[in-house]
């Protein structure tokens, strides 16, 4: 057994079951919708399909990320026995948990000399976040030690590719991310915006195509061009999709067929509640090992 843990956040958006087989502590986000706080529970206290149907019936929820104390409260426990800790944090590009999480170790530091405590931004989201957890619990599991991981993430993190869809842009247009104009242009045009996360983990819009045929497309031509070794890519490939799994299934079934080395086939999980207050209904994001990502 290693003598550290790897612990990471419920926005890494994988199931619950997941985090329990692999034996990985969370640390909860939280929302607040209709005057009401949930945790991030994984779709445990709010199913998804309720979370984005509230959403479509014109609620604007809320998020809020795990505070200094949340951070000690998860991270002390093993300490305490001797266990050293290494976290994942959602992207600081994206949220100022990772900051928190920083602020945590450097009070844990002082508090656990002799502890090694590592709180690393993963500069990912989503299931990205969640692929690049996969990645640090094998190395785990095969009895890498908590130095080598943590270098390791930081010398590859930038090679988890995340790139995002959507076919509705009501939610973006809601939450000011795009103009009441553009809204209405996209979707008489059938324009389905892409995005995806760059070196310094934030979302970056990058493209537009017409028609979810098209943008399917154009998503797994970009996994083409940046995927390590093109179509003969042989690694994990996860998908994560809020509220619409048919379009997530088309696109798998696209890469599947085009990419034939895929390590288990692709993976399709549901964005969750906190990430999916962002991107509202409609979004499916594609995650990969590839090339180093840019700004």
């Amino acid at each position: 057994m290693p003598d550290y843990v790897i612990t990471c956040c419920s926005t890494a958006d994988l199931p619950r079951e997941y985090f329990e087989k692999r034996n990985v502590p969370l640390g909860y986000f939280k929302f607040t919708m209709n005057g009401k706080e949930y945790i991030d529970d994984l779709g445990e206290t709010m199913p998804f399909k309720d979370f984005y149907a509230a959403i479509s019936a014109g609620a604007m929820p809320v998020t809020s990320q795990l505070n200094i104390s949340e951070y000690i409260a998860l991270f002390e426990p093993f300490l305490k026995e001797g266990t050293d800790v290494l976290h994942l944090a959602l992207s600081g590009g994206i949220s100022g948990s990772y900051n928190s999480g920083k602020m945590a170790e450097q009070e844990l530091r002082t508090r656990y000399p002799e502890r090694k405590i590592y709180v690393i931004d993963s500069l990912a989201a989503s299931s990205g976040y969640g692929l690049l957890l996969d990645k640090v619990l094998d190395m785990r599991d095969a009895g890498k030690p908590i130095d080598e991981i943590n270098n390791w993430v930081e010398e590859n993190k930038l090679k988890m590719h995340h790139w995002f869809f959507t076919s509705d842009l009501t939610h973006l247009k809601r939450g000011g991310r795009v103009s009441s104009a553009a809204a209405i242009l996209g979707a008489f045009l059938n324009i389905c915006p892409i995005l995806n996360v760059n070196s310094t983990g934030h979302l970056i819009p990058r493209s537009k195509a017409r028609g979810k045929k098209n943008v399917i497309a154009d998503t797994v031509a970009l996994m083409k061009k940046h995927a390590q070794g093109g179509t003969n890519y042989d690694g994990k490939c996860f998908i994560s999709n809020s509220n619409c799994y048919e379009d997530a299934r088309a696109l798998a079934d696209s890469l599947e067929k085009q990419f034939p080395n895929l390590n288990g086939g692709v993976q399709i999980f549901d964005i969750g509640t906190v990430i999916g207050s962002h991107t509202g209904p409609g979004t499916v994001a594609l995650f990969f090992w590839g090339d180093e990502r840019g700004e």
